[in-house]
């Protein structure tokens, strides 16, 4: 074969590689109005709420944050105990997500995901001397508060491989009162941080879309029961009744990941 033959031969398939990655994003795209619908309903709920709490320039009153929180809380526990329990009978490994939570725990309090996380808030939330200055360190609390958890990480996975929308729904409600809450004391500009959901929560959707296949259902039941746990440790943590620091938890996600590719290989 001459030289000419082997670099044609060479850009074909390179093309044949490009065409077929851009026919599988266009499919994805086209697919976005329906397979995206709990993200879209999560980026709305943030704008409707930010533009209700800008209309309450004096606040929310504590009462009511706290009864919408409660609700909150149980409907989380609701949540995440039905997502573990109903997939039991899936597991094909019944102790690992115990192993899963022991191990993800361990990680996490060494890295002390969720002291980092309080104290990045901490930082944030702290009132500028302008306006602007304010507003900046609202919208950094929010979209931090709003990107980082089980619901919102979990929600756009299950929302691309199952069609699943019940971790964002829920994962909605709670932004919705969290952006009314944050808009009414930082203005109409909190609605800046719907757009940064919608990329953050993007992102993981396309990720679980473009590898699907690679994702096994049995894959899928670990998660889910490891995952509703979390959610009921959020659930707890909205009601105050103990603090489960889920967030050092998280680590516990990719302990079946790292499993089932174990698995694979040997």
């Amino acid at each position: 074969m001459s030289q000419e033959e082997k670099s044609f031969t060479r850009f074909s398939f390179f093309i044949t590689i490009v065409v077929g990655l851009c026919d599988k994003c266009v499919n994805i795209v086209a697919e976005l109005p329906y397979f995206m619908i709990g993200t879209i309903v999560n980026t709305a709920t943030i704008i409707v709420g930010g533009i209700i709490g800008a209309m309450l320039h004096r606040g929310i009153k504590e009462k009511y944050k706290e009864v919408l929180y409660t609700a909150l809380g149980l409907a989380s526990l609701a949540i995440g105990l039905n997502a573990t329990i109903s997939h039991f009978s899936q597991s094909e490994y019944p102790v690992l997500f115990i192993i899963s939570l022991a191990i993800g725990g361990v990680v996490g309090t060494a890295l002390d995901i969720d002291g980092r996380f309080k104290r990045l808030v901490d930082k944030f939330s702290k009132q500028g001397e302008t306006r602007s200055d304010r507003l900046a360190d609202g919208l950094a609390t929010a979209i931090l508060l709003y990107c980082i958890g089980p619901l919102s990480m979990l929600g756009p996975v299950f929302s691309a491989l199952k069609g699943d929308h019940t971790f964002l729904f829920t994962n909605a409600t709670l932004d919705f009162v969290s952006s009314m809450v944050f808009a009414s004391t930082y203005g109409i500009g909190m609605i800046l941080a719907a757009p940064v959901l919608f990329c953050w929560q993007g992102m993981f959707w396309l990720v679980a879309r473009l590898s699907a296949t690679a994702i096994s259902d049995a894959l899928m039941a670990e998660l889910l029961i490891v995952g509703g746990l979390l959610i009921t440790g959020s659930g707890l943590s909205l009601l105050r009744l103990k603090d489960c620091r889920t967030l050092n938890l998280l680590p516990a996600l990719l302990v079946p990941v790292i499993w089932f590719l174990i698995r694979s290989v040997v």
